[in-house]
């Protein structure tokens, strides 16, 4: 086992051991990926000011995310076909996130079901990601599905009315099921690790949909379910009728712009993630970072505002906190951890982030990190 002491090691260990059409799925961005690539790049233009001769002592990350406490301002975002990083991949997040001491989000496309992750958790609160479908009655079961497992919050996805274009899923064959190609088989050969971890679990479909819609049995059906479920007609009345349906903490994924920011306050939602969706939809897009300061001008005081999209290091996360971010999340991070060793790999990134964190706050002359804020940026360096 190499020495593990970045995110990066982590994506390289997982890229050894994860078929290539899900490793590729979840680390890739829409057509050209330029949004996909400034989402991390546009961190590193962002300069710290180091100070000396302070007190570094009884250093703390805890702060709270919609109220509840959380032990780093990080949350695992909601990734689709987790469950195919790593055998019961969903579970295996949500254990290591429970131990932390950080919110998990499961993601309505996700392999593990959310009464198959409340089980396995010991009905731990955690969140449920929705994404809306046109069949309306399969949504109000979905919720009502999340309330039963003691969901405590809701994280409801604005950005995939359609679906931006992966090229590396097209030439992967990625579909459900997967297309079985000899270049695919051949690669699957390979990765006997995690083959093994498949064939000793019974979790291979998609646990939130198939066996709850009717005549969807199987990944075949489904696959012609999904193709023509998202909504391309969601609007912010249907955000509303989901907010009183759900009837708890509510979170809105997909903000980019001041306008819909201020729209989403007007929705009464508890918070907004400032997202691009990993640079999976929109190519082009401004980076998550760079859209932060203006929302957060505009609406800070209105809404907690979260952010998405680039976190690979503590550093990232204090620096998105610095410039108003009340919560991070990490997707990507969080995937490489659970390819490279399951729970043990996420809960390496977890810890790999938060270390990075907690010291470069004090580097930066913080031992809170609810005392962070711009003060601690290089002028001229970050975004405004």
């Amino acid at each position: 086992m190499p020495v593990i002491t970045t995110v990066e090691d982590l994506r390289v260990l997982a890229q050894k051991r994860v078929p290539r059409m899900f490793y590729d799925y979840a680390d890739s961005g829409s057509w050209t990926e330029s949004t996909y690539r400034a989402n991390s790049d546009d961190f590193q233009s962002i300069k710290l000011r180091q100070r000396v001769a302070v007190n570094m002592e009884n250093r703390s990350t805890a702060t709270t995310m919609i109220g509840q406490k959380v032990a780093m301002p990080v949350a695992i975002a909601p990734t689709g076909l987790t469950g195919m990083q790593h055998a019961d991949g969903e579970i295996k997040g949500a254990q290591a996130a429970k131990k932390f001491g950080v919110p998990f989000t499961l993601s309505t496309m996700s392999i593990c079901s959310i009464e198959d992750v409340a089980k396995e958790t010991g009905n731990h609160p955690f969140w449920f990601q929705l994404y809306v479908m046109k069949d309306r009655d399969f949504i109000e079961r979905l919720i009502d599905r999340a309330k039963a497992a003691n969901c405590s919050a809701l994280v409801l996805t604005l950005d995939l009315q359609i679906l931006g274009q992966r090229h590396k899923d097209l030439k992967n064959g990625l579909s459900a099921p997967p297309k079985l190609t000899v270049t695919n088989i051949i690669n699957l050969m390979t990765k006997v690790r995690w083959g093994l971890g498949m064939l000793g679990t019974k979790r291979h479909g998609f646990g939130n949909i198939v066996g709850h819609v009717k005549g969807v049995e199987n990944m075949g059906s489904l696959s012609e379910w999904t193709a023509k479920q998202f909504d391309p007609a969601l609007n912010w009345g249907d955000v509303e009728w989901i907010a009183k349906r759900w009837g708890g903490k509510l979170i809105l994924k997909g903000i980019q712009d001041v306008e819909d920011a201020r729209l989403a306050v007007e929705s009464g939602a508890d918070a907004l993630i400032v997202s691009n969706h990993g640079g999976r939809q929109l190519d082009g897009a401004q980076s998550s970072i760079q859209a932060l300061p203006a929302i957060i001008d505009a609406v800070g005081k209105g809404i907690e505002v979260h952010m998405d999209g680039g976190i690979r290091s503590g550093q990232d996360v204090l620096k998105a906190r610095a410039l108003g971010a009340q919560g991070t999340y990490i997707g990507r991070a969080f995937l490489y951890g659970l390819g490279a060793m399951g729970e043990e790999g996420v809960t390496k990134a977890l810890e790999i982030i938060h270390k990075e964190l907690e010291l470069t706050m004090a580097f930066c002359g913080h031992t809170n990190i609810n005392t962070v804020d711009k003060s601690i940026l290089l002028p001229g360096t970050y975004p405004t």
